[in-house]
């Protein structure tokens, strides 16, 4: 498949954008993000009127979640199922296609107030259905059916964003609505899955390498595969019930589950690697975002929204910029390691988080926290967009 694969890729002769699914959901995910919270700055210092539908914190939290994390995921699946399924990758124009649907989503929901009220959330929801319809094929055609859980996942996430629509439109704050809940605790539960087979994996590459006494513990042992099936009733408890001290109590089991699985894996031992360690630092934001909702609820504090950002910014956040730097630089034919560069951005981002967690103590950290998510993202597309936009990379060349 892997030769066949590399025959497919060459053989296309338009842009070398479209020669890989994870290219352009990379990098115009990553734009998407540099242009929405620009726009978001702007809103919020009064110089701007979003023409959209949704209300402004809305909209902040639909483009994040749904927008950004579903181009993310994208780029992820497309570049991942082949290697699951042994079938060839989507290249070409049926690839092209797919990111045209996900850029007149955004299109569609940015300037949603000039169209009816069902057109925009159509043409948002198209996109994910798509998705999942062609992951579903390739499943299906490879039987490869031990990752239907992450098509089934896709599939709550993508609910969850036609949730998140009839709350908006229903004139309800979406933002703090069942829709977003669902789709971050989807989000949460994607990373936890995912990440549980990539983290120690990747590790246990790297300190092989390293020739390191140290050893992760493997994926999918019996306490990954039961904090995995407590996590989601927990997360259902939240996103039904997030206002109560039983709820409190729930995640703070989630917290120490996942610190309990996160220290298994061994990542103090990463330090001199940054592209390893951060996926380690990344994964941590899980039980700290645990913790501090679980702490909001059982001490009577209502605002959670900084308590969130940790699993939004940080978890969310951090972790798809460590999984998009190292695909990027393994798919284009490049050395697994972080220059300054890269080390910069991911600075950036957990500044960008923790920042944005304690702007109850100063306001001002909420605009500085959107100057560090912007350094970020704008490090990445500065960065790793030119390996995005040109053919693959031979090593040594």
């Amino acid at each position: 498949m892997a030769h066949s694969s590399a025959e497919q890729i060459r053989s296309w002769n338009g842009p070398a954008i479209f020669s890989f699914g994870f290219r352009p959901f990379f990098l115009f995910g990553a734009v998407w993000v540099l242009f929405s919270m620009g726009l978001w700055l702007a809103v919020l210092m009064g110089g701007v009127d979003l023409p959209t539908r949704f209300d402004r914190g809305s909209w902040h939290a639909h483009e994040f979640l749904f927008g950004y994390l579903g181009a993310v995921l994208a780029g992820f699946l497309l570049t991942a199922v082949p290697n699951w399924t042994g079938r060839l990758p989507i290249v070409g124009w049926r690839l092209a296609g797919l990111f045209a649907l996900w850029c007149a989503g955004r299109a569609a929901i940015l300037f949603s107030n000039s169209l009816p009220s069902f057109v925009a959330p159509a043409i948002d929801l198209a996109f994910p259905i798509a998705l999942g319809g062609l992951i579903l094929r390739e499943i299906i055609a490879g039987k490869n059916w031990r990752n239907l859980i992450v098509l089934a996942l896709l599939a709550v996430f993508t609910l969850a964003n036609a949730l998140f629509h009839y709350e908006a439109l229903a004139g309800e704050y979406a933002a703090q609505g069942y829709g977003l809940r669902l789709g971050l605790a989807t989000a949460v539960m994607m990373i936890a899955v995912i990440g549980g087979r990539i983290i120690p994996s990747f590790t246990r590459n790297w300190l092989v390498r390293e020739q390191h006494a140290a050893r992760p513990a493997p994926p999918m042992q019996r306490f990954d595969k039961a904090t995995l099936l407590l996590s989601p009733p927990i997360l259902a408890i939240w996103t039904l019930q997030p206002f109560t001290v039983t709820t409190g109590f729930c995640l703070l089991v989630f917290g120490v589950l996942h610190l309990i699985r996160l220290t298994r894996w061994q990542g103090h031992h990463t330090l001199s690697e940054p592209l390893v360690f951060v996926l380690h630092a990344s994964y941590a934001f899980f039980p700290l975002g645990a913790f501090a909702l679980g702490l909001d609820q059982i001490l009577g504090n209502p605002g959670t929204a900084g308590a969130q950002h940790l699993w939004m910014a940080g978890a969310i956040g951090a972790m798809t910029l460590a999984v998009m730097s190292r695909a990027t630089l393994g798919h284009t034919g490049r050395e697994l390691t972080a220059g300054r560069a890269t080390i910069a951005i991911f600075v950036c981002v957990f500044a960008a988080a923790l920042m944005r967690f304690l702007t109850p103590l100063h306001l001002g950290l909420s605009t500085l926290s959107g100057v560090f998510w912007l350094l970020a993202f704008g490090g990445f597309v500065v960065v790793y967009g030119p390996m995005l936009l040109r053919p693959k990379a031979e090593r040594g060349t």
